[in-house]
Parts: structure tokens; C-alpha cells; sequence
């Protein structure tokens, strides 16, 4: 079994993170052409179903080979998607990668997130063995901002004018955790 296989669904209170099933394209396609998100997430562009196919064909290949994991946010074993976490832009020799979070709008303020990224951080250390974490805020972003600080990530700068939003520049805050 590849390192970066949840051989079953990691649980944190109401929450389990599942690996993507090809049932998952529905629920993906809204998400990833949900313009609400295209700011944080660095798309610019509706993503057609095809592509989101092709992706889920190849999403259980081995983390340390793509250097990214997706897994789904539940609240129950199968039941319907209320986000996703990712782990991205891995480097073997420093053993750290990104972490990105997104809760469907009508599933936010429910304690999800928070319980997620403990999850995500735990398998990261105990399972893909990362020595880091880090995230990148929208400084208006005050509800990740909360996000991150609640659980354990430390403040470690601001990149000025960092994100472009539709009418200006943004400052991005940089946010690092060591597991």
C-alpha cells in the first residue's frame, strides 16, 4: 500500500477524511467552478468535467511521486462531501508541503475545518513522516486566519501586495507549523 493511502477514514470528532472516488466528480465540479473560491485557490477558469475525470483516474497515485494528496472532508463514513484538504507543492528534501482547506459555504462554522487540519497534520507526521506545514492567507481572510492560529500554526510574515483580488492587491499571510 503506497504511504500516502488512508487504509481507512481518518476520524476527529464528527469528521473523516476519506481518499477521492470517481462518485466524487459531481461534487468536484462545483467546487472547482465555484468563482467564490478562484481567489484562493489560484483558478481563473471553470475546470470541465473531462479534466476533473482524468484527475480522479489518477488521484491515488503515490504521494511522494505527485507530490500532492486531496482528500475529502465528510461527516460521515460515505456520506456526502462538505470539503476537501490538500497537501501540495511536497519537497523530499525538506520534508514540508503546503496545506490548503475548503468547506462548502453551507457547511462552514461547524467546526469542520479545525477538525480536518488536525487530522491532515496527524497524518502528515505519523504517516507521510513531513518535518512542516505551511499556508498562505489572504490578510482579509480572518476566518483562516483564526483558522490556522486555533490549530497551532505560527505567524511567520506577510508578503505585501502577495494577491491579486478582482479590483486590486492583496497582502498574503504566511502561516508555518513544525509537527
Amino acid at each position: 500500500m503506497a504511504a500516502s493511502s488512508i487504509p481507512k477514514p481518518a476520524r476527529s470528532g464528527a469528521v473523516y477524511l476519506r481518499a477521492l472516488e470517481p462518485e466524487d466528480l459531481d461534487f468536484l465540479f462545483a467546487l472547482e467552478n465555484d468563482p467564490d473560491i478562484w481567489g484562493v485557490s489560484d483558478t481563473l477558469a471553470p475546470v470541465s468535467r473531462h479534466a476533473l475525470a482524468e484527475y480522479l483516474a489518477h488521484a491515488t497515485a503515490d504521494f511522494y511521486v505527485v507530490r500532492q494528496l486531496r482528500l475529502v472532508v465528510t461527516t460521515e463514513i460515505s456520506s456526502v462531501p462538505v470539503g476537501v484538504v490538500d497537501l501540495f507543492d511536497y519537497d523530499p528534501l525538506h520534508q514540508r508541503a503546503g496545506i490548503g482547506i475548503t468547506i462548502l459555504a453551507a457547511e462552514r462554522r461547524h467546526g469542520y475545518a479545525r477538525q480536518a487540519l488536525e487530522l491532515l497534520k496527524t497524518h502528515a507526521r505519523q504517516v507521510l513522516r513531513l518535518h512542516q506545514l505551511y499556508a498562505t492567507v489572504g490578510a482579509t481572510n480572518t476566518r483562516s486566519l483564526r483558522l490556522f492560529r486555533a490549530a497551532g500554526f505560527r505567524r511567520v510574515g506577510t508578503r505585501q501586495q502577495w494577491l491579486r483580488t478582482p479590483t486590486s492587491w492583496e497582502d498574503a499571510v504566511e502561516w508555518q507549523c513544525l509537527l
